[in-house]
Parts: structure tokens; sequence; C-alpha cells
């Protein structure tokens, strides 16, 4: 039994009229009766009583006439569905980012997507930038936004470069330097520097240290905590000095930026292979705004 013969089905119970029916579905009566009486032989029963001059559906009809009723609604609605995940329309996007560089945008970008794609269910991962690469290249997550890390190009992956952040100082705002507009690297030297543990992001630890060595000094870290949010806390502390990206806030925190200026990109990855029509949906929307300048309003 084929689909278009429900089709037909369906079409003679509400009209309960052969004539009627062929003219709805634009085909030969003959045929229309010939696919119904095939209908009945393969279930063996009668689906329509056809004695009077009107016919009436048998209660086996009754029946089928229900059930093919949501059949065909569940099956036109499968159909909606992949013609708008095709679309990009409707799908999951499982986006893994790091918090602190993706906080001043990542809120508005998510509700524009949500605004255009609002079918999509957008699953949030906050890892660390190493973190992010892994469940990327393991399909874990569909896109990251994230740092750099050293295994990226063993990892097979595809990159967009969002941003270059320059490093910054981070002092209490009663701090001395609070108001400097800028600090050389060499000022550093002899200080006690809070940065991020090398585990949590190689690609920051390790440009800090390369700027102080061109600056001609070997850091003194107190303090390599696992998260940005923690450094600020042992900035407040007067635990000493952080050395952080320019996107990191903090109201009671103040940030000079660093010269000669060195910086750390800000970049989204995703893999080459398995693409999504959800998740190159999001990648459009992310050049879109970059391209206009509405990720860094």
């Amino acid at each position: 039994m084929e689909l278009r013969h429900l089709r037909y089905f369906q079409a003679v119970a509400e009209e309960l009229s052969f004539s009627r029916a062929a003219r709805r579905l634009r085909i030969a009566q003959p045929a229309l009766s010939r696919a119904v009486q095939e209908m009945e032989r393969e279930l063996g029963t009668s689906l329509i009583e056809r004695e009077s001059r009107s016919p009436r559906l048998t209660p086996a009809g009754e029946v089928l006439l229900r059930e093919t009723g949501l059949l065909l609604q569940r099956f036109d609605d499968a159909l909606k569905r992949v013609r708008r995940t095709a679309k990009g329309e409707e799908g999951e996007l499982r986006l893994g980012y790091i918090g602190p560089p993706t906080r001043s945008f990542l809120a508005r970008l998510l509700k524009e997507y949500a605004r255009r794609f609002p079918r999509v269910n957008v699953i949030l991962e906050e890892r660390t930038p190493e973190r992010v690469w892994e469940m990327v290249s393991k399909g874990k997550l569909s896109v990251g936004l994230t740092r750099p890390v050293l295994a990226h190009d063993e990892l097979g992956l595809q990159s967009l470069l969002l941003r270059e952040e320059k490093f910054c100082a981070a002092v209490p705002k009663d701090h001395p330097w609070a108001k400097l507009t800028s600090i050389p690297w060499k000022k550093l030297a002899g200080e006690s520097l809070v940065i991020l543990a090398r585990r949590e992001g190689a690609s920051s630890h390790d440009a800090i240290h390369a700027a102080c060595a061109a600056a001609g000094f070997e850091p003194r870290l107190t303090h390599t905590p696992s998260l940005i949010g923690t450094i600020l806390q042992y900035v407040e502390a007067g635990s000493g000095i952080g050395v952080v990206p320019e996107s990191t806030m903090s109201k009671n925190i103040a940030l000079i930026p660093l010269k000669p200026h060195s910086t750390i990109p800000l970049i989204m990855v995703w893999a080459k292979e398995g693409d999504d029509p959800a998740v190159s949906a999001f990648r459009d929307l992310v050049r879109e705004w970059l391209k206009d300048g509405n990720l860094w309003k």
C-alpha cells in the first residue's frame, strides 16, 4: 500500500463521493475506484458501503479514516521539519565558548540568532580554550569561540579570526598605576604577577612570557589560577598585578594597556566535515556581524 492510496481513500471518505473525490484529487474516477478496491483487497475488508446511492464508511473505514488523518498529518509535519532543517531553520547548535572575551557580544549575538532561527535549539558550554578545541574536534560541540591552542593544526579544524586583543596590566582602582594610559612591559620586572595557568590557556601564558622576555626580564609569578575571574580576585586582594586581555571586565579593577602591544587572538573554530545548516547559519551570522562591526559595538 502506497502513501497515495491513503490520500485517495481520505478524499473519498471525506467527500463520500467518488466523483467529487476524483475532481478534488484531479485524477480519473475509475483509477480512484480501483485504488480503493486494491486497498480493500490488501486489508481483507470492505472500507466503503456502495449499495446505496450515497456511499458510507464501514466501521473499518471509520477507523482507517481517523488513523490516516493522523498519519498524513505527521508525515506532512515531518516534511516541513526536513525542509526547515535543510534551510538551517530547525536543528541544534552546540556552542562552546570562553567566558570573559565573549561577554561583550555573545548574549546579543545569540538573541539575534534566536530571532532569525527560533526553532534551533541552542546549547551553551563554557570551557577552557583547550577543552573547546577538543570538544569541537570530537563532534561534541558544533562550533567554538576560543583562543588558539598549540595542537590546533593537528586537530584539523577550520578557524576565523574575530579579534586581536591587547594585553593589559590589571590593578586595583586605588593603585598608583590606575590612572596611567599605558605601561611598558619592563615596568612589570620584579613585580608579583598573576596570570592564567598554562594548562588552561597555553596561548595566553606563552604570549605573556614572550613579551616579558622581549622586555628583558623573567616574570615573577605569584599565582597562576585556572580562571580569569580568579586572577581578578587576587588582584583586588592585593596579591599581585594581573596580566589579562583587554576584554576582561571588572568594576573594581583598572586595566592599563601594556606597550609595546602584544596581542592574543579570539577565534571561531568548527569542524571541516559534517557541516550542519544550523551551524552554517550561525557562522554566517558571525561573519555578517564581524563585517558590519556589530560584534564589537
